[in-house]
């Protein structure tokens, strides 16, 4: 499984700020309302933005803390689309009103994405810090709406809101929203703090992954499984049982591409122009302010190492699946300061692994 040489982003994930109004007890970002030192000039960004198009047409997802305490975010969203880049903004929905809701319209983003991690707002506000944040999360969809901007909720699971996935997802198809994205919490940033009370068990793990499957099956809207590379084996494991094949026809682009896309499909740039693998993996493979992300993506040995899947080991190395799932670097890192190594919330035991015991 040696790597492509000839591979661009599908998906730059970019954070333009680490400000942010909310404490959110899982911030990748460790975000907060302060100033934090190295953050790009405006020029600085448009010149990314620049960089990014000249070799590459990525889904380019604005991102923070929270996008919106940058006053240029507009500028930089319009730079993009001026540049044939598709543009999207992730923030935490409390900031829009009517006003910002018509300036993400002209600007060109094309989707946004709120975060809900709650049901309700004792569920949302206990997660995201600020009481009040559920509702105005809410109001800002409805602005959203208004406008006819599209949106997406983004829902973090943990042990707190694990069995309230499915009224979740029902509050996103009253809303209106356009699809409901589930990410399995990574514990790095403030997640690393919550890992051991929040994160829920492999087990579990499975199990909602399961259940995600089949609910996406059954309902019209978008249905996304984030940070869950797992996902891509149980989805053929799934399928399996049922007589069918995987396909695109049936199955949407979960059929063309595989869990964990760090390096390979995906990138990250953070507010001083680090290049990382994703934003849940904290290894730089350059700065987009010292040299072009072109040659970041092409040569970074980091890349290349996480494009070869041979690379991988313990049990994701000799795993069947693991071209479709790849297990996630980043909780690799974080389980043992390895990002090669075996995905450590996976209970799937490989057929390899299994003869080479037999054998013993």
């Amino acid at each position: 499984m040696k790597p492509r040489s000839d591979t661009t982003p599908r998906l730059i994930f970019w954070e333009l700020t680490k400000r942010c109004n909310l404490k959110c007890a899982h911030c990748r970002a460790e975000a907060d309302d302060t100033l934090f030192s190295g953050e790009m000039s405006t020029d600085e960004a448009l010149r990314v933005v620049d960089d990014i198009a000249a070799f590459a047409k990525p889904i380019m997802v604005l991102t923070g803390g929270e996008p919106l305490f940058r006053d240029d975010v507009f500028d930089i969203a319009a730079a993009a689309k001026d540049k044939g880049l598709r543009t999207a903004l992730a923030t935490n929905g409390t900031l829009i009103d009517g006003a910002l809701a018509e300036r993400i319209k002209l600007s060109g983003i094309q989707r946004v994405s709120i975060s809900i991690d709650g049901h309700d707002a004792a569920s949302h506000d206990g997660f995201r810090g600020i009481a009040g944040s559920f509702e105005a999360a809410l109001r800002g969809a409805d602005y959203l709406k208004g406008a006819g901007v599209e949106f997406q909720f983004n829902t973090t699971v943990t042990r707190r809101n694990v069995d309230r996935i499915d009224d979740i997802l029902r509050m996103a198809e009253r809303f209106g929203a356009k699809a409901l994205h589930i990410f399995m919490l990574v514990p790095v940033g403030c997640g690393v703090e919550i890992a051991e009370t929040d994160m829920i068990s492999k087990e579990k793990y499975e199990e909602v992954l399961r259940w995600f499957y089949h609910t996406t099956r059954s309902i019209d809207m978008e249905f996304k499984a984030t940070c869950a590379p797992h996902y891509y084996r149980i989805m053929r494991q799934e399928a399996k049982l049922e007589g069918r094949k995987i396909s695109v026809e049936s199955d949407g682009m979960a059929a063309m591409t595989r869990g964990c896309l760090a390096g390979s499909g995906v990138c990250f740039i953070s507010h001083r122009g680090d290049v990382q693998p994703c934003g849940y993996l904290p290894l730089v493979a350059g700065n987009v302010l010292q040299q072009p992300l072109r040659d970041i993506w092409a040569k970074s040995e980091l890349f290349i190492s996480l494009r070869n899947l041979d690379n991988l080991k313990g049990k994701c190395g000799l795993c069947e699946y693991k071209s479709v799932c790849a297990g996630c670097r980043a909780r690799a890192f974080y389980h043992s300061g390895g990002y090669l190594d075996e995905e450590p919330y996976c209970v799937y035991a490989p057929k390899r692994a299994a003869i080479g015991r037999e054998t013993q």
